[in-house]
């Protein structure tokens, strides 16, 4: 078990060095070099609320997307959650996600991520105002998550998605792992948690709109003619994340307890930035969070996030969570995050 445990953390701080080392000349922020970016949407108003600084929070379903390895420290031993946002230019992006604990094999989890844009016409050179065509940009991915608690205070969890967009009559797809861990140490239950998010294939579009007939130069009846040919595109990375962050009750006492995180992330298609923000609950029932989003990220359009929480018990194990979270985006339109869970 300890050999476990230790090559899980050494796999970790191996691949964060991998990708630091890759990049540590960077003199470029490498914006718009990734697909699928929709991968990069936060899930989950809890964890958005608390300025993104989730890699060491436990306690709901939503670590699938932040740290499949505290899934494995659900309250319950079942969740089903939605996550519904009105993203940016009217996007509408649904996140899904269900986990359950099995004794004596671990947690499994599904989850779904969809994002899909209003139609647009389709405008030319000739026909500025549209030709009568309209098109749209969609992007889905799937994913089927494990954790497993290898002690009481060292978890580890594993994600394999599938990844696809679409864009008209082209699409893409690929797979990608995600990887974390979390650790509770002796020190007023400080825990500490790193994931690796999207490492996987590269993606490149396809379609019929890259296909055309090709008339090669010559008199009729010489060479030959229309001949079906395809424009070749260039294959993209997708977003990929290291995160390590860190997490503690700042406050604990009968019925108000107050939480402080803090996230370190590291992308390969920007520069690195921090994530924080404060959780403050009354009896875990009413909840009121703060937090800021990507600091020391030059000419970001992200900063203060908040959210308020509810969770209605019904009996020890069966609830519902209701969960709020606002996000502020600058010059762009501001964020508003609802998830809404079902323990059992």
């Amino acid at each position: 078990m300890k050999f476990v445990i230790r090559f899980s953390v050494v796999l970790l701080v191996i691949s964060s060095f991998n990708v630091t080392h890759a990049q540590i000349s960077r003199t470029t922020t490498k914006v718009g070099t990734t697909v699928a970016q929709f991968l990069k949407i936060g899930a989950g108003a809890r964890s958005v609320a608390m300025g993104g600084s989730a890699a060491a929070m436990d306690g709901d379903v939503y670590s699938i997307y932040w740290n499949p390895g505290s899934l494995a420290r659900m309250k319950t031993p079942g969740e089903a959650s939605f996550n519904h946002t009105q993203w940016l230019a009217d996007i509408d992006y649904n996140y899904v996600a269900s986990g359950l604990t099995i004794d004596g094999v671990g947690t499994l989890g599904l989850s779904v991520t969809s994002l899909q844009m209003p139609e647009e016409i389709v405008r030319t050179e000739i026909n500025p105002e549209g030709d009568g065509r309209r098109w749209n940009y969609s992007a889905f991915a799937m994913g089927l998550s494990f954790a497993r608690s290898l002690t009481d205070r060292f978890s580890i969890g594993f994600t394999a998605k599938y990844i696809r967009e679409g864009i008209w009559n082209m699409s893409a797809s690929g797979f990608a792992f995600d990887i974390g861990t979390i650790y509770t140490t002796t020190f007023n239950g400080l825990k500490i948690g790193a994931s690796i998010s999207n490492f996987g294939t590269k993606m490149r579009l396809d379609g019929q709109d890259i296909s055309f007939n090709n008339f090669p130069n010559g008199e009729q009846g010489q060479g030959p003619q229309n001949v079906q040919s395809i424009y070749k595109t260039e294959a993209y990375d997708i977003p990929l994340q290291f995160r390590i962050g860190l997490a503690m009750d700042v406050l604990n006492m009968d019925v108000i307890r107050a939480t402080a995180s803090v996230d370190a992330t590291h992308p390969n298609d920007n520069v690195e930035y921090v994530n924080s923000g404060v959780e403050l609950a009354y009896d875990e029932m009413f909840f009121a969070r703060v937090g800021y989003n990507s600091l020391f990220k030059d000419n970001s359009e992200q900063g203060l996030t908040w959210g308020v929480g509810l969770y209605f018990q019904i009996t020890n194990l069966n609830g519902i969570k209701v969960d709020y979270a606002f996000a502020d985006q600058g010059r762009l339109n501001d964020v508003q995050y609802v998830s809404v869970s079902v323990t059992y």
